[in-house]
């Protein structure tokens, strides 16, 4: 009989190889499309099933276990919601001009990830559990700040090009539906053994499920990337100095809160893995946005897998020799 555990274990730990995959087949099946409507109209449907199957990895019974780790907590929101903030708007306003770009630049870099970032801060050798039972926090904090940082960064012109019906129908159906399916579905797995089988077997599907979604946006999109070019190559320095600069941050302020090694570790992969295809149906509620947007947030998404093979190579090296706890 097939094991789950493990084969969800080997889809996470080939979860870049599956994403690159999927990138490289949509691309060449794209070249052979000459319309991308069906493409487009099944973004929002995987978008959705991406969503809950996420959410679904979400342990939101763990919510006031991860209330009890006071100094990472507090140290991971500033990180998250402080200095990298700080970092995003310096960002954008050096390299941007254009608000639809720092739209969606910020959309993307504002908003922490909450599932794959267990996986690779597991592998660079930081403290997943302790990531794994904040998640629930972050992806709280995100959704409520989110709208304050746009307004701070955007001004009059976050009217312009985020409407308040379109922005809520796709926050209501893509983001709040699939994190109540996801926690009726965890309280249903606690009180029932097919409950539990159900949500094991769905516990396989985020990473086919994303890259699903890979594969459907880059078709829907690259065949009419033409006009989006530009914006690609106006955001790529900002994702690679993102890249370069967020996981110092990270670290240095876990130092700075004297937290241990591996939960430094945490908090530097946390800084640098962003929400990317999460936060994707907010950015398809802007009008106008395809296809600019979704190439921008893909863009990223690429620029940051790349960026994590890296990332649990050097940053599983950081603190060696320190002891457990060390100070900048």
């Amino acid at each position: 009989m097939m094991n789950i555990g493990k084969l969800r274990d080997a889809l996470e730990k080939n979860q870049i190889l599956i994403y690159f995959t999927a990138v490289i087949v949509a691309a060449a099946v794209a070249v052979l499309l000459t319309g991308t409507t069906a493409a487009e109209s099944a973004i929002n449907p995987a978008l959705a099933f991406m969503l809950f199957v996420t959410f679904l990895q979400v342990p939101l019974a763990e919510l006031g276990q991860a209330l009890k780790q006071v100094r990472f907590l507090i140290t991971l929101l500033i990180a998250n919601f402080l200095l990298i903030p700080l970092l995003v708007f310096a960002l954008v306003g050096f390299f941007l001009e254009d608000p639809m770009l720092r739209l969606g630049v910020m959309l993307v870099l504002l908003a922490p990830c909450i599932d794959y970032v267990v996986t690779f801060a597991h592998l660079g050798r930081a403290d997943a559990r302790l990531l794994l039972a904040s998640t629930p926090i972050l992806l709280i904090v995100q959704m409520v700040m989110l709208p304050a940082y746009l307004s701070l960064m955007l001004g009059s012109d976050v009217g312009s090009y985020v409407e308040v019906g379109p922005f809520l129908h796709a926050f209501v159906w893509l983001i709040a539906v699939p994190l109540l399916l996801a926690g009726v579905t965890q309280l249903f797995a606690k009180k029932r053994d097919s409950g539990k089988y159900i949500a094991d077997v769905l516990g396989l599907t985020p990473v086919p499920a994303t890259a699903l979604v890979l594969f459907i946006v880059i078709v829907a999109v690259l065949p009419q990337l033409g006009p989006a070019m530009e914006a690609v190559w106006q955001v790529l320095p900002v994702y690679v100095a993102y890249a370069v600069i967020s996981p110092l941050i990270g670290w240095w302020v876990a130092r700075r809160a004297k937290l241990e090694v591996s939960s430094s570790r945490s908090i530097a992969f946390s800084a640098a893995t962003r929400n990317s295809l999460v936060v994707l149906p907010l950015a398809l509620a802007v009008p106008g946005a395809i296809p600019v947007l979704p190439a921008i947030i893909v863009t990223q998404t690429l620029v940051e897998l790349v960026s994590e093979l890296v990332y649990v190579r050097v940053i599983a090296t950081w603190g060696d020799g320190q002891g457990k706890r060390a100070d900048i």
